[in-house]
C-alpha cells in the first residue's frame, strides 16, 4: 500500500471526512530533510469534517498529527 493509501485509510477511519485531498508534493522537497528516493515524504492534507467542528485550527491539526503519528 502506498503512503498516500495509508493516510487516507487512517484518516477516513479516525475522522469520517467530507471532503479529503491527499497531494504528494515530495518532488517539490527533493535534496530537504526526511527526503528519500522514490518519495512519498511531504503531503499536502485537505480533509473536512464534522468532527473538527468547534475545534480550533491548532486542535484539529494536533488531532490529524497523533492519527499520523506513525508515520
Amino acid at each position: 500500500m502506498s503512503m498516500a493509501e495509508t493516510l487516507r485509510e487512517k484518516l477516513t477511519a479516525s475522522f469520517a471526512p467530507e471532503a479529503l485531498d491527499i497531494q504528494d508534493e515530495s518532488a517539490r522537497h527533493e535534496g530537504h530533510s526526511g527526503s528519500r528516493p522514490g518519495g512519498e515524504t511531504h503531503f499536502n492534507v485537505r480533509i473536512v469534517s464534522k468532527a473538527f467542528d468547534g475545534l480550533s485550527r491548532v486542535e484539529r491539526q494536533r488531532r490529524v498529527y497523533a492519527t499520523l503519528a506513525e508515520e
